[in-house]
C-alpha cells in the first residue's frame, strides 16, 4: 500500500518537474 502511494507521488512529482523544465525551455 505504502509503496503504491509513494510511487504515485513520485511519478506526479517527476511530471511536474518536466512541465516546469519545458515551460522554462
Amino acid at each position: 500500500m505504502f509503496m503504491k502511494d509513494i510511487m504515485m507521488s513520485f511519478i506526479f512529482f517527476i511530471l511536474l518537474i518536466i512541465c516546469v523544465l519545458v515551460g522554462v525551455a
